[in-house]
């Protein structure tokens, strides 16, 4: 069964469970460097969120979240040199932007981390937020991608309306 067949039927309830399904198949190389780049970024967020979660060392949380920071900057950098396959898609610059808004919220969110701000609380839960929203984001791009490639030859894209079902498909299935 094809990994984006098997992403309809998961549920996922952790960041964790999002980067075991990415080691999952793979269509081609640059899909395999995404899904690489993805689950580590999925596994860093992961991190970020159980340091912050059971931790009151702020000196250990501040460097998790840098290390998640730096993160998403390389995860954004592999994105440029993907093929033109992956940039033609309507899915890939929403996903820069949801990519490029988490890394904004990491940076505020290191911010209040050290000047030890009152507003650290909801600057986190804004950023745990904005971390399922972009790898649900990726998800729906990769799952996009690889229906193409499955198609190629001169198939037409899915049709608009087939994005927003899968769209509103997996957001239930992750809780929202």
């Amino acid at each position: 069964m094809p990994a984006s067949r098997t992403f309809l039927s998961q549920s996922f309830q952790s960041f964790g469970d999002i980067s075991r399904f990415l080691r999952e198949g793979v269509a081609d190389e640059d899909s395999r460097q995404l899904r690489d780049s993805l689950g580590a970024l999925s596994n860093a967020i992961e991190e970020a969120v159980r340091v912050r979660r059971t931790s009151t060392d702020t000196q250990l949380i501040h460097r998790t979240a840098t290390a998640l920071f730096q993160g998403v900057r390389e995860h954004q950098r592999l994105l440029t040199g993907l093929g033109s396959g992956w940039h033609t898609l309507y899915e890939f610059g929403v996903y820069q932007r949801a990519l490029w808004e988490l890394g904004q919220s990491v940076s505020t969110w290191k911010e209040a981390l050290e000047l030890r701000h009152s507003s650290e609380t909801e600057h986190f839960d804004k950023f745990e937020l904005l971390a399922w929203r972009t790898l649900g984001e990726a998800l729906l791009l990769i799952d996009m991608y690889e229906q193409g490639s499955r198609g190629e030859g001169g198939a037409e894209p899915p049709a608009p309306s087939r994005s927003r079902s899968w769209w509103q498909r997996a957001l239930r299935w992750l809780g929202r």
